[in-house]
């Protein structure tokens, strides 16, 4: 499984990192990639500056999310109290997520495709998925933590897509290009990145922590101030 789900992905500039590691399941060479790409990041931009989103927008966003999950939330919390003089926008505690794939505007996809969307998914009876959250990389616009190991979540991200094709919603981004994270702040504005990339690797040392992914979500999202809120519109449980 893990070869097949490594086979779906590419190199892809508009990813970050841009290459996708050559083990899903390694979940030191996942790391060092992430670390890799961050350090060689010489500016970063505004998060918050993406063509096509306003206070207005609501766009329809398959995500894992971790209600309950106290060593997560506790990790980032310690994590971003470290960084909290770089002026970056926390995440809260229960905006921890995973993007895993877009489904389209809400108002481009009509309240029974989503029902339909939904009992699709439901019906592959997709596992549960059992990860950790490393400390400590980031991106040209976030600090995130890393997340191991991926050949269950590129395969969740490819069945989503198939089924989405399947009752023609627009969709997002190929699973080629999908490159899981799990963000703890967004950088707010155009900066030199060495003062993040310096203070992001003094926390490399802290343990990762274990999650279980028990649900995706399919969620109607938005932005409020400086933060992504969402609506859960279905729930469905991995199994």
């Amino acid at each position: 499984m893990g070869e097949h789900a490594l086979s779906l992905l590419a190199a892809d500039s508009r990813s970050f990192p841009p290459d996708p590691p050559g083990d899903l399941d390694d979940a030191a060479a996942i790391v060092r990639a992430d670390q890799y790409a961050f350090d060689a990041v010489g500016r970063m931009g505004d998060h918050w500056a993406r063509p096509g989103w306003s206070d207005r927008t609501r766009r329809l966003y398959w995500m894992l999310t971790f209600d309950g999950e106290r060593a997560l939330t506790d990790r980032a919390a310690q994590c971003q109290h470290a960084l909290a003089d770089l002026g970056l926008d926390q995440v809260p505690p229960d905006g921890l997520h995973v993007t895993v794939l877009r489904i389209g505007d809400a108002s481009a996809v009509a309240p029974a495709t989503v029902d339909a969307l939904a009992e699709k998914v439901a019906g592959l009876a997709l596992p549960r998925l059992p990860l950790l959250a490393h400390p400590l990389a980031g991106s040209r616009g976030a600090v995130r933590f890393s997340v191991t190991p991926w050949t269950g979540l590129v395969a969740l991200h490819a069945a989503l897509a198939q089924a989405g094709r399947k009752l023609g919603v627009p969709g997002g981004s190929s699973t080629a290009r999908f490159r899981p994270h799990l963000g703890i702040a967004y950088n707010p504005v155009e900066r030199d990145a060495w003062p993040v990339v310096e203070a992001v690797g003094s926390l490399r040392f802290l343990a990762p922590v274990a999650v279980t992914a028990r649900a995706v979500d399919l969620v109607e999202l938005r932005r409020d101030q400086s933060a992504y809120r969402w609506t859960v519109r279905r729930r469905v449980p991995l199994v």
